[in-house]
């Protein structure tokens, strides 16, 4: 398969550490790439003060304004926010969200949660993700956390809420890609971080996959950061994982 038939895919990840940062990633990829990821960071980054204060060419602060930009380059934009809060709470910040235009964002996959989300985002294109366990957690750090039960145990409790609910789409690790498509079926996005190139080291990750592997699995969008990031050509590597995963669908 073409690389451009799995390009909207790929989402990388912008785990820098300021929008000049983020720029020097965007500009670098081109049109390699078509799919950003925009989490905690750089959320609550900023540009140097004398770039976005309130002289004129001012081209505003901060990771959501970086995201509106993004969009209005025709990109796609994935928020990773991971709400959790009260079902009110819930509903008013994704109906803000909804409006930006953003195509992901992220809530932790509690029940009551995702309801609010569900109802909150109605009439929108936003693809609301559950994310079930985070791939930096393993058996031992769910125990610690009082979580009895394996991992895949929790991931396949919480994708059954998350398709109940409604949601359009899951976070969860590759590995569980495959036990998670015989839950929810094949409408359901299954995005999944910890993605590693073969030859790529793990990082903090405990539960990761190649992309060839883990689209095999079922995943349906791929999130790479550090891999392409941290790369001598990241252009190169992007183009390669691209690759990959054309030949893997």
């Amino acid at each position: 398969m073409d690389v451009n038939n799995v390009r909207d895919r790929l989402i990388v990840g912008l785990d820098v550490p300021d929008i000049g940062a983020a720029e020097a990633v965007v500009e670098e990829l081109g049109d390699t790439v078509s799919f950003y990821k925009i989490g905690y960071q750089l959320v609550f980054s900023q540009m140097a003060h004398d770039t976005y204060s309130t002289g004129a060419g001012s081209t505003g602060a901060g990771g959501l304004d970086f995201a509106s930009r993004l969009l209005g380059m025709g990109k796609k934009v994935f928020l990773d926010v991971k709400l959790l809060d009260i079902d009110n709470t819930i509903a008013k910040g994704v109906e803000n969200i909804a409006k930006r235009g953003v195509t992901m964002m992220t809530l932790h996959a509690y029940p009551k949660a995702m309801r609010a989300a569900v109802q909150a985002a109605k009439g929108s294109d936003l693809c609301l993700l559950g994310v079930t366990v985070l791939t930096s957690m393993d058996q031992a750090d769910m125990l610690e956390a009082g979580y009895s039960g394996t991992p895949e145990q929790l991931v396949l409790r919480r994708a059954q809420q998350a398709y109940d609910a409604g949601m359009g789409g899951i976070v969860a690790s590759a590995a569980e890609s495959a036990a998670i498509r015989a839950v929810v079926g094949q409408d359901m996005a299954i995005v999944t971080p910890g993605i590693r190139p073969s030859g790529s080291e793990a990082g903090d990750q405990k539960r990761v996959m190649t992309p060839a592997d883990a689209l095999r699995a079922g995943s349906s969008h791929l999130v790479v950061a550090r891999p392409i990031i941290g790369a001598a050509d990241r252009k190169a590597m992007a183009q390669k994982i691209l690759e990959e995963m054309a030949a893997a669908v």
